[in-house]
């Protein structure tokens, strides 16, 4: 392991004995990841994780045992199989990936914390979805423990996928998903009992089975909010969150349904209108009419459910933090940016893995502002090193007429 020894992770858990909230990560691409930038949670050591090499499980379960915590929102597959990727084709007995999960329990038993638990019904392609389904049946008992919640997320489930029907056939709760999950759960640690009004652009939206998911939306939309033990209400109940579903269908209605609902609730936004892209129509009436800096939050990045529950979660998780808000919305339009124009432009011209000179995309950055603050694209990296994901470096400085403007911390 690089640079990070097991007595270092030792003294390292041993730092978090005032953390309540512990975190591990599906694995280190953004989406994932991201919490651990939040202020809200306790992670590993970013060095645990090694990209799609996969973390160093025996680096993994010593940072775990060693981190007390009031709840733990882990992800199975990460300690089972070292992360997403590997948990799809790593020859490993079922037997063997329950043993890896032992810790959890150790932990519960150790520091009498909350377990909050996610894993992952493999998609399609899988070689190795018959073992991973067999784990998932075999943890039956452990929601009827105390403190533990378990829930199983589906994977990517393209057109007669089987794994909406394996997943359903679970003892506990599943829905699509899956780089969204910790998102979700943490909300559910952090901010339990949220009430969250739905708005759907066109209410037949909520019908509508979505790619990679293989339900209607609206069932997509309720097994969130179970996830997230959030308390659905309509508009006249005074939600705390407004969840504004948008398909594509018309960014010109769904901009007077913003303006009709900001005034009033904080809204996120989940747009929805294409896979791993946002609408660059709607962006185009959130920029120029102001109202994108005033969302509560706002995801195009990545499958229908990975959206509504990235929009849920950090909508409801940044309420009561306006500079917490500011930073999850220029992350997100960060990712917008890249599906739209970043991902795009790399692919047209560079091989992977990616060499460094693909860094040079950070030219393109368009001028953005958040309340009063430029954000400025400092630098980027490529965690796996290729195009589908990229990890921004971003500024912000206070635009000010009389002074010329002020740096603030980069993230």
């Amino acid at each position: 392991m690089r640079g990070l020894g097991l007595l270092g992770l030792f003294l390292w858990g041993l730092g978090l004995a005032q953390a309540s909230i512990l975190y591990l990560p599906l694995d280190d691409r953004p989406p994932n990841w991201g919490p651990c930038a939040w202020e809200r949670v306790a992670c590993p050591p970013r060095e645990v994780y090694r990209g799609p090499e996969g973390a160093d499980l025996a680096a993994l379960r010593a940072w775990l045992l060693a981190s007390p915590g009031e709840k733990l929102v882990a992800s199975l597959d990460a300690l089972a199989y070292g992360g997403l990727l590997q948990s799809r084709h790593l020859a490993l007995r079922a037997e063997d990936a329950l043993a890896r999960l032992g810790p959890l329990l150790s932990w519960k038993v150790r520091y009498g914390g909350e377990l909050l638990l996610f894993g992952v019904v493999p998609r399609w392609d899988a070689t190795q979805r018959q073992r991973n389904l067999a784990v998932l049946e075999a943890l039956a008992s452990w929601p009827g423990l105390p403190g533990v919640y378990l829930e199983a997320v589906w994977d990517d489930a393209l057109r007669n996928s089987p794994a909406p029907r394996e997943a359903r056939a679970l003892p506990y709760p599943s829905r699509p998903g899956a780089d969204e999950a910790g998102q979700v759960l943490l909300l559910r640690a952090l901010r339990p009992g949220l009430k969250v009004a739905v708005v759907y652009e066109d209410e037949a939206l909520a019908e509508r089975v979505t790619p990679y998911e293989g339900i209607p939306l609206r069932d997509t939309v309720m097994g969130l909010l179970q996830s997230a033990l959030a308390q659905r209400v309509s508009l006249e109940e005074g939600p705390d969150l407004v969840l504004y579903v948008y398909g594509g269908r018309n960014p010109r209605k769904a901009t007077h349904d913003l303006l009709r609902l900001m005034p009033r609730f904080p809204v996120a936004l989940a747009d929805l209108s294409r896979v791993n892209r946002g609408d660059p129509g709607l962006m185009a009436y959130l920029v120029g009419l102001g109202l994108y800096p005033r969302l509560a939050s706002y995801a195009s990045w990545g499958t229908p459910a990975n959206n509504l529950g990235s929009a849920l979660a950090q909508g409801g998780l940044f309420l009561k933090d306006p500079e917490g808000r500011l930073r999850r919305l220029a992350e997100a339009y960060f990712a917008y940016w890249w599906g739209e124009v970043g991902r795009p432009w790399v692919r047209a011209r560079f091989p992977e893995p990616l060499p460094v000179e693909a860094q040079e995309v950070a030219a393109l950055w368009p001028y953005l502002e958040l309340e009063g603050y430029r954000v400025d694209l400092e630098g980027l990296r490529f965690p796996w090193e290729r195009s589908f994901e990229a990890e921004a470096r971003l500024g912000l400085t206070t635009l000010s007429l009389e002074f010329g403007g002020r740096a603030r911390p980069t993230w």
